[in-house]
């Protein structure tokens, strides 16, 4: 029996997956991002970590035909990164690291959310379809896409970057990618509770909102849930530049599906039923017969699963 390796970095763990050659996953585990001293140690606690799963299985290394790893930042068709901030690494081929140091083995490297988007299509929501657009809603607002079985990665590593697609020219206040109107700035857990208090300062009208300090998202989408006419007003808002900013993607690459993941996706289908209906509103030129919205299916699984794709 052979044996591939799903690594997904985050800032603060290290998730792996040990799968066999037919896609199986049969382990996996989790380790502390040590990002201290740029990064120093994060590669040689994952080769480290992945000696001693092995070894605690009973799998030699040499039945390990490779392993994919997801990195939390732009990376370049031949694997090279320029800097992740959230890791504190910088100029680095990381795959070339993590293979000395686990003798030669074949390391395949690409974008995060790419690789979870590479995982949903594979045995997630878009499973038995070809192409997918995933779409994270957390903090931020990550994407990846896959053409055709294939990642987008892009010329400079910033293909699927859909959160940072500018929705709003005349927007005065900053993302934190320097730009200004990107989408991230409405449709994250962050934009989402920021759209709700710009519409409650505007407007007199009665909101279970005002009784909250600090609003979050699930505020925002538990209220709209339960009949709040400003909530729901404002999670309009929000999904309606998200639907927009899918019509756009999808006139570029015209993906099979979408698949909405991420913390605010816990809303559930009157999420994503708001979401269809406004990609429904703008998206005129291509028509299914099926919906084009769903919701992800492996959480915070769908980047080792990817990642494992990568190699198989």
């Amino acid at each position: 029996m052979k044996y591939c390796i799903g690594i997904d970095i985050g800032g603060t763990t290290i998730k792996h997956g040990i799968f066999t050659e037919n896609g199986e996953l049969i382990n996996k585990y989790e380790l502390p991002t040590r990002c201290g001293e740029n990064g120093k140690y994060i590669f040689s606690d994952i080769a480290d970590g992945i000696r001693a799963k092995l070894a605690e299985l009973q799998i030699e290394l040499s039945d390990v035909i490779g392993a994919g790893m997801g990195i939390p930042g732009p990376v370049l068709a031949d694997g090279y990164v320029n800097v992740c901030v959230n890791l504190g690494i910088s100029s680095i081929y990381p795959g070339q690291e993590l293979s000395r140091l686990l003798d030669g083995m074949e390391v395949k490297v690409s974008n995060d959310a790419n690789v979870a988007a590479l995982g949903e299509l594979w045995q997630g929501a878009g499973k038995g379809k070809s192409s997918v657009c995933m779409v994270t809603l957390g903090t931020g607002v990550g994407g990846g896409i896959v053409i055709n079985g294939k990642i987008v990665d892009g010329a400079l590593g910033a293909g699927g970057e859909i959160g940072h697609i500018c929705m709003n020219p005349m927007e005065e206040e900053s993302c934190n990618c320097g730009g200004k109107g990107c989408l991230e700035q409405y449709a994250s857990a962050t934009g989402i509770a920021r759209v709700a208090r710009r519409m409650l300062a505007s407007s007199g009208q009665d909101s279970e909102l005002r009784k909250f300090e600090n609003i979050t998202a699930k505020d925002v989408c538990d209220l709209a849930k339960s009949g709040d006419e400003l909530a729901y007003a404002s999670l309009r808002k929000s999904m309606n530049l998200l639907g927009l900013a899918l019509q756009h993607v999808s006139m570029c690459v015209d993906p099979e599906v979408f698949v909405i993941g991420g913390g605010v996706s816990k809303a559930g289908e009157f999420l994503t039923d708001m979401i269809e209906e406004e990609f429904v509103r703008y998206n005129k030129l291509t028509k299914t017969d099926y919906r084009r919205v769903l919701l992800a299916k492996l959480g915070n699984d769908a980047g080792i699963y990817g990642c494992a794709k990568m190699v198989l």
